[in-house]
């Protein structure tokens, strides 16, 4: 509950907006209430076969109430999804604030399509709790009230025997759907768990097993774990069955007790009281019917708020210049102390762990060594700088402008400051070419681009950005042999491209005209995969991550 009150309070519901759904839903649903009691009156007025003109009135006004509910019924889909739709836009618009707010860890680490799922259809599950079970409920339990309430002023016995019934349809029903979804979702995952563990043993280790002679042993494990599951799942099944059947069950008894009250008061009540008895529990139940749906969409929207609330719960990175020498961090690798406006290169092999080297240095990866923010171990890489930037070689190209897609990098650069940056790489005689310049839309993304040009609008928003210390990686590959090593020495040229900032370029190729201190990156050779001396990732280079302090 306290992860969705969370998400509940991102989605900064206007009351009024929230109200006027339930009031449309409300009168959708009071029509149809309204409609049943005025038709038991109209039958069995007309029994009595009294003068037409008096019939005029009631039969103008069903009609009227025809109308309302669906009229109703439509201002009602339009109020909610309005509703809805707002809640959504400020929920993202919060969750993407707080991500772009947090440390990069916070999301880099996250497995791959896990983001777009939290961004995407969690967000869509959340919002769908106001649509399918906030506003339901709220009409179900106002209608329900208005029914009960006017049974009772019928007849008292009549308004018990109704209260009961709606309360099994409106909570008892939907407590067991509730139940019965947690249960089939825990079986589900548990069953799944143990089986793919199991069976996994089975494709990837059959011979072993054979050997050992526990492959029949794994087996029937793997078949125990399934049959738990179909188990399982099939007794929430019963529950749910169980659940929808409520529904309908407190229907025939609300009715059948309204025939039976009626029929001990014929003779007693006149023809449209009893009429009325009959007809009311009838639309009474169409408010509470939608309940078990959305006590379904509860437990949906519970489980994606587990997974939004941590996000919307993101602590700020430290702003540029906080817990830093004058704004820029002092960067010490193995020894080897960085000054702002220094320059490192990182050489080695493909698959060597320059990446992963470049990744511990920014607090995204915690296979390169440890990281230390003022002489103490970073909690979770948290407290690391906001000064430290990362750009990888396969950075996204997003399918908007190029002003744009060097703003993913700083969102407040002007033009101008996008356009000076995109021309000291050496994009300026393809910008020249184009129609639209730095607005020139890249409609297919990367695909717009040739792996140069690429390459260099990456480079382009290092260039853009705030980083006081910037790490690249392999920012000159699909450049040919003399524009990588000109711009390669524009990169490590402290008088250039990063003036003044710290730069730590991970690749393969040595600078033409530059020297720059240099470590080499090498693959783990045999005795470290065995458990020898050197580090797992970097070999003899292991502690070259060792510390990141201001």
């Amino acid at each position: 509950m306290h992860d969705l009150r969370i998400c509940l309070r991102a989605l900064r519901t206007r009351p009024l907006a929230l109200l006027g759904a339930i009031g449309a839903g409300v009168l959708t649903a009071g029509s149809a209430l309204a409609l049943a009691g005025l038709s038991a009156w109209l039958i069995t007025k007309a029994w009595t076969m009294p003068p037409v003109l008096a019939l005029s009135v009631a039969v103008t006004a069903v009609r009227a109430l025809g109308i309302t509910r669906g009229l109703m019924r439509y201002v009602e889909r339009l109020a909610t999804h309005r509703v809805a739709l707002s809640g959504l836009t400020e929920l993202r618009v919060a969750l993407y604030a707080r991500l772009a707010a947090a440390p990069p860890a916070a999301s880099v680490r996250l497995r791959d399509g896990e983001l777009l799922a939290r961004t995407g259809a969690d967000v869509d599950a959340v919002g769908d709790l106001l649509v399918r079970t906030v506003i339901p409920a709220a009409t179900a339990l106002t209608v329900s009230g208005a029914a009960v309430g006017w049974a009772a002023f019928v007849d008292p016995r009549a308004g018990a025997v109704l209260a009961g019934c709606l309360l099994v349809a409106g909570v008892l029903a939907p407590w067991l759907v509730v139940r019965a979804t947690r249960a089939r979702a825990a079986a589900e995952a548990a069953g799944s768990e143990e089986f793919g563990a199991a069976a996994s043993a089975v494709l990837d280790h059959a011979g072993e097993l054979a050997v050992a002679g526990r492959l029949a042993a794994v087996r029937a494990r793997a078949d125990e774990a399934e049959a738990a599951r179909r188990s399982a799942v099939d007794r929430a099944a019963r529950i749910g069955a169980l659940a929808d059947a409520a529904v309908p069950l407190a229907v025939g008894v609300a009715v059948l007790g309204a025939l039976l009250l009626a029929f001990t008061r014929a003779g007693a009540a006149d023809p449209m009281t009893l009429g009325i008895l009959i007809l009311l529990p009838l639309s009474a139940f169409e408010a509470v019917a939608p309940l078990p749906d959305a006590a379904r969409q509860y437990v949906r929207s519970a489980d994606a708020a587990s997974r939004l609330a941590p996000l919307l719960d993101l602590v700020p990175a430290p702003a540029a210049g906080e817990r830093t020498v004058a704004g820029r961090p002092v960067l010490e690798l193995d020894g080897l102390v960085l000054r702002p406006g220094d320059r490192l290169l990182v050489r080695g092999e493909s698959g060597a762990g320059k990446t992963t080297l470049l990744l511990a240095l920014a607090g995204l990866d915690t296979r390169g060594g440890r990281v230390l923010v003022d002489g103490a171990p970073a909690a979770d890489y948290a407290d690391l700088p906001a000064a430290v930037g990362f750009f990888g070689e396969d950075a996204h190209v997003f399918a908007t402008s190029l002003a744009e897609n060097c703003r993913v990098a700083r969102g407040d650069a002007t033009d101008a400051e996008i356009e000076t940056a995109l021309r000291a790489v050496g994009l300026g005689p393809w910008i020249d070419g184009l129609t639209d310049g730095v607005h020139t839309a890249l409609d297919h993304g990367a695909d717009s681009l040739s792996g140069g040009q690429r390459r260099r609008l990456l480079l382009a928003r290092a260039l853009v950005s705030r980083a006081t210390v910037v790490l690249l990686d392999e920012p000159t590959e699909h450049l040919d042999r003399a524009d990588a090593g000109r711009l390669l020495d524009e990169i490590l040229d402290p008088a250039g491209l990063f003036r003044g900032r710290t730069v730590v370029v991970a690749g393969h190729a040595a600078p033409g005209r530059v020297a720059v201190p240099e470590i080499r990156v090498q693959r783990p050779s045999a005795e470290s995969r065995r458990g020898g001396p050197q580090n797992p990732t970097f070999g003899t280079a292991g502690a070259a991550a060792r510390a990141l302090r201001p």
